[in-house]
């Protein structure tokens, strides 16, 4: 299945954009575009070349023009020969990698240069020494998905229902860059709102003079040390006003451009004793969806940055003000286009660990059940350096994705998957990030930590239910009503939590969850609301647009007046009947079946 914007790609000229818009240079050189490449059992150099593949496809995906499977016993090699502009190489030489899933080791002329562990987070190499006037670049990756405790998201080796496809290799953008000897490694940006100042952290590997510029106003500092740029009188960044001031910093003959965004985020009470979510001084409801991120013909990789955009602006037409980026990490342009167009983000952390226990991960939707994650054998967490990695690449992540605006709060465990001392973690991603709220634990096993009292809900009616440890309630998950579209969607499987027969059926059962339970929740204390999803993905046939996103399945100014209520209006309490009271007990005893059977297929995909 391709979409509208993979069916127009040009193969000399993909995802060309500068892949990090918070730390730009002038100087560029995109490695996007067709390798070569082999796929080998076991980690010997291959005897040939398979073929070509476009990068940054994984060759699972139809857009990498492979459509090959790198299973736990493969090794992928990359191949590229390139040689460099003479005017290029002012000093240092680095080789960026978006992400590479999952281990990599990088060759240049016959030497290794680097390697990284982690399929979701970037890496960068300097070159400078083993650059050659023609240079042959290798990178060879291994990926054992599902097989061991490494991240690996929502892949699975044998996918189904809510399990993908499993990927691997580079599947973000590739580039070069050069530096002067003495450059800026990093920046660290801090929004100080109820000082008007913003601070700022440089770094490199050298002590040295810095200086930030914003139009008129200038700061002067040291690298490696926080120092503070003065915003009197500033613009808020908000969802409704999602205003950017443009930065440049220089030390010595480096220079970077970027940009930050005033806001903070909280959990305080209200005017009426109730914990909420508060954006700049203000209660603000969180009301939004999940998004997975996946595409039909790309994978985890979008086939362009408009195809990021449609998604983002869709959610918005319709009234949304959050997105939930559910087990995955993008591409830092699409949290730019989160910051720049208005989105909050919610950001999940990757789970790995073992096979998981079906009781430990599905049983709780049923039965609500809440287990300590220190018993790791049943969180499938045993192993020591699977939490030690877990642990360096949950950090990472916070490092990387700290200067995005957009991000509001952390989720680093969902549902029991790989969960381990979730409470601990919560203290130490406070620790690197207090200006963020934590869900430390979405949907159930709750260690009595974080900012949210979150719960999953689909299978029966939502009611509120306070928390007794003082976070805001928020029901992070709920919906995930099923409509397949013919001629949109995979050819079989259909999987949801409600399967239902056409839009109207849809439209009706969407309105219901809204208005008959979620908005008068909202009074009572209810302060976010996740709804799956944002579109279909595989045999996952929940989504509010199709997987090909050609077709929206709900009326879009029907469900922004929804939302207008969500976000505005003061609730009022439905009048129930008995007839309405009798329908919805049926309409759960027959969403109960449905689950029951989804979860005894999930379990036997797990055996």
């Amino acid at each position: 299945m391709i979409t509208r914007w993979g069916a127009n790609i040009e193969k000399d000229k993909v995802l060309l954009e500068y892949p990090r818009p918070q730390m730009r240079r002038n100087s560029y050189i995109n490695l996007n575009g067709m390798w070569q490449y082999a796929i080998v059992r076991g980690e010997s150099l291959p005897d040939k070349i398979d073929g070509e593949i476009l990068v940054p496809f994984s060759p699972e995906c139809e857009l990498s023009g492979v459509h090959r499977t790198v299973g736990p016993e493969d090794t992928l090699w990359y191949v590229k020969n390139f040689s460099l502009p003479a005017d290029f190489n002012i000093g240092r030489v680095l080789l960026h990698f978006g992400a590479v899933d999952q281990i990599a080791t990088v060759y240049l002329n016959g030497m290794e240069v680097g390697s990284h562990v982690g399929g979701y987070t970037p890496f960068s190499i300097d070159i400078t020494r083993e650059l050659r006037e023609e240079n042959q670049l290798i990178v060879k990756v291994r990926d054992v998905t599902d097989t061991s405790w490494h991240t690996r998201g929502k892949q699975k080796i044998r996918k189904g229902g809510i399990w993908y496809t499993p990927q691997s290799g580079i599947w973000q953008t590739m580039w070069l860059e050069s530096v002067p000897e003495e450059y800026i490694s990093g920046l660290h940006i801090l929004p100080l709102y109820d000082e008007a100042a913003v601070e700022i952290t440089v770094y490199s590997d050298v002590e040295r003079p810095c200086t930030a510029r914003m139009g008129l106003v200038v700061a002067q500092g040291e690298t490696n040390r926080p120092f503070r740029m003065s915003v009197q009188g500033f613009t808020p960044w908000s969802p409704e006003k999602p205003h950017l001031y443009d930065f440049n910093v220089k030390m010595g003959e480096d220079m970077v451009e970027s940009y930050f965004g005033m806001r903070k985020v909280e959990l305080r009470e209200d005017e009426n004793g109730i914990k909420r979510l508060f954006l700049n001084d203000k209660p603000y409801f969180h009301n939004g969806v999940l998004d997975q991120g996946y595409w039909p013909d790309g994978l985890y990789t979008a086939p362009s940055d408009e195809a990021m955009i449609a998604d983002i602006q869709t959610m918005k037409d319709m009234g949304f003000n959050m997105l939930r980026k559910h087990i995955k990490i993008e591409p830092l342009r699409w949290y730019y286009h989160c910051d720049r167009l208005g989105m909050l983000v919610w950001q999940d952390m990757i789970n790995g660990g073992g096979r998981y226990d079906p009781l430990t991960v599905t049983a709780p939707l049923f039965t609500g059940i809440n287990i300590k994650d220190d018993r790791y054998a049943r969180f499938a967490r045993q192993n020591e350096e699977g939490r030690k990695q877990f642990r360096r690449e949950l950090d990472d992540m916070i490092n990387h994705l700290f200067n995005c605006v957009s991000i509001v709060l952390w989720v680093p465990f969902n549902e029991g998957w790989g969960q381990f001392d979730a409470a601990e973690t919560a203290e130490h991603i406070r620790t690197m990030d207090p200006g963020r709220l934590i869900d430390h634990a979405s949907g159930w096993h709750d260690q009595g930590a974080g900012d949210i009292y979150s719960r999953h809900v689909y299978f029966r009616p939502y009611r509120f239910k306070a928390d007794d440890k003082g976070r805001a309630a928020a029901l992070t998950e709920c919906g995930g009503y099923s409509f397949r579209v013919e001629g949109h969607s995979e050819k079989s499987g259909e999987f949801g939590y409600k399967k239902l027969k056409n839009a109207d059926e849809l439209m009706a059962a969407y309105r219901k969850l809204y208005q008959q339970e979620l908005i008068p929740s909202i009074e009572k204390g209810l302060s976010a609301i996740v709804y799956t999803q944002l579109s279909d993905v595989e045999s996952e046939t929940n989504g509010l647009l199709t997987y090909d996103r050609e077709v929206i399945k709900l009326p879009v100014e029907e469900i922004a007046e929804i939302n207008r209520r969500v976000t505005l209006e003061k609730p009022e309490q439905p009048k129930e009947t008995g007839g309405e009271a009798a329908e919805e007990k049926a309409a759960i005893r027959e969403t109960e079946e449905e689950l029951q059977d989804a979860a005894e297929d999930q379990g036997e995909s797990e055996s």
